[in-house]
């Protein structure tokens, strides 16, 4: 009987880290190792350096520190971004503030965590996000709120112009399943969700899934 090997290995999802703080660097280092579903594929405590590091090796998520040494981490996140990276980036700092929050929501964050958050609780965050699931705290979601009401929408799906399946991505992002799982239910490849997930955001003029994912929520209430 032929056995399948590579279908038996799990997708590990990758991940750059840039934070300034070598200890904090091997700490996440240690987390991500533990989880059979993820792999560290570079880190660095420079901001300029991660975004190049993004832009050749693409990966699937990034977690951002707002305090770097070489630039603002605001700006980090804006030039990545910008990048052509499909990668997540995820802000994971020490600062609580609603006014950091509400500047990372508005440069399209997909997440935004604590430093000192539980080491199990943090790795299951990641697992999270790294799969493209959502991260929403019910303080972020005022705060999301907040950033989605200074410009205009659409105020209903009906008026986005979506396609039938952009639809259908949509609730299920809404629902916060991750990539996986949306292609599953569907019955389309991850790549897929992904187009869709580029034109829904496109079309609502949002620059995160996370800020898609509460839109779409604030209709369905």
């Amino acid at each position: 009987m032929n056995i399948d090997v590579q279908a038996t290995v799990p997708l590990k999802r990758r991940i750059i880290v840039i934070d300034d703080h070598p200890l904090f660097r091997k700490g996440v280092a240690q987390l991500i190792d533990m989880d059979d579903t993820l792999i560290l594929i570079a880190e660095t405590a420079s901001g300029h350096e991660g975004i190049e590091l993004a832009r050749e090796m693409n990966p699937d998520l990034v977690l951002l520190d707002l305090n770097l040494k070489d630039m603002n981490g605001i700006d980090a996140l804006k030039s990545l971004k910008d990048s052509g990276t499909d990668a997540l980036v995820i802000m994971l700092t020490v600062s609580d503030s609603e006014e950091d929050i509400l500047m990372a929501l508005r440069a399209g964050a997909d997440g935004y965590l604590l430093k000192d958050m539980e080491p199990d609780e943090l790795r299951a965050k990641l697992a999270t996000a790294a799969q493209g699931g959502i991260i929403l705290s019910t303080s972020l979601h005022h705060s999301l709120i907040r950033v989605l009401n200074e410009e205009p929408r659409p105020k209903a799906i009906d008026e986005s112009n979506f396609t039938e399946r952009e639809k259908e991505t949509l609730k299920l992002l809404a629902a916060g399943k991750c990539n996986k799982m949306i292609s599953r239910d569907l019955g389309i490849t991850e790549g897929t969700v992904k187009v869709h997930v580029k034109h829904i955001l496109k079309k609502l003029n949002l620059r995160s899934r996370l800020q898609a994912a509460v839109w779409m929520l604030e209709r369905m209430n």
